[in-house]
């Protein structure tokens, strides 16, 4: 790996707490530890919350990140750590402007107040994908891809996509995240998805998924907002 590799990669994590029945302590919490970060309510669990945390040294997670996790209040919040997913910003080879695709624009989506709305789920594909010709592959991905960039051009919904391949307890690969101004179209982007030859095909296995509210969005810092790029 080289150290440009390092560079230019974004780590994200989720972490799913519940017991939470004042979400504000959380979020001033949050801001205190001065985390590119999101707090989301958890649509299925009226006491529940994630909280999304973006860097680009993995380091703060283990450190400031997690001094906050172990003092009050999210001390003495349940986790529940079958949601936890946690991954890196990835490239196909074929974006034209790759820092700000490794790690601007998924700041600018998770970031967005447009975007109040989340759906977060991690996958593993079949085996059978990886010995497919390269350019098999690539047709089949498009035909995903397709369908999200139409709702994307519509206004409906944005994706941040993640590789956590060696960083998922449960051996996942991908962690998506599906964010927009209302929660319904992210919930039909995931049913028209499920007919595309990837998903049919060569999924093993989606979820469990976690939806969110925006309770809080840290600022997007300066270097990331320019949407010239998007």
């Amino acid at each position: 790996m080289t150290a440009d590799t390092r560079s230019t990669q974004l780590f994200v994590q989720l972490l799913v707490f519940t017991g939470c029945r004042d979400v504000q302590p959380v979020v001033d919490a949050v801001r205190r530890a001065d985390l590119e970060a999101v707090v989301y309510f958890n649509v299925n669990d009226p006491n529940g919350v994630g909280i999304l945390i973006m860097a680009e040294d993995p380091a703060v997670f283990t450190d400031r990140a997690r001094r906050m996790f172990v003092t009050e209040p999210l001390a003495s919040l349940t986790p529940l750590t079958g949601f936890t997913m946690f991954g890196r910003t990835y490239a196909t080879g074929r974006e034209q402007h790759l820092e700000d695709w490794l790690l601007h624009k998924p700041r600018r989506h998770a970031l967005n107040p447009a975007f109040p709305w989340a759906v977060w789920y991690p996958l593993r594909r079949l085996g059978a994908f990886n010995r497919l010709p390269r350019a098999e592959q690539g047709k089949i991905l498009g035909e995903h891809a397709l369908i999200g960039r139409g709702y994307a051009e519509l206004g409906h919904a944005v994706d941040i996509r993640l590789e956590c391949h060696g960083l998922d307890r449960a051996d996942n690969e991908f962690v998506i995240g599906l964010v927009g101004p209302e929660l319904a179209p992210l919930s039909r982007l995931v049913k028209d998805m499920r007919a595309t030859r990837q998903t049919s095909e060569f999924i093993q296995s989606m979820g469990p998924f976690f939806v969110g509210r925006v309770a809080y969005q840290a600022p997007l810092a300066e270097g990331s907002r320019s949407c010239e790029r998007a």
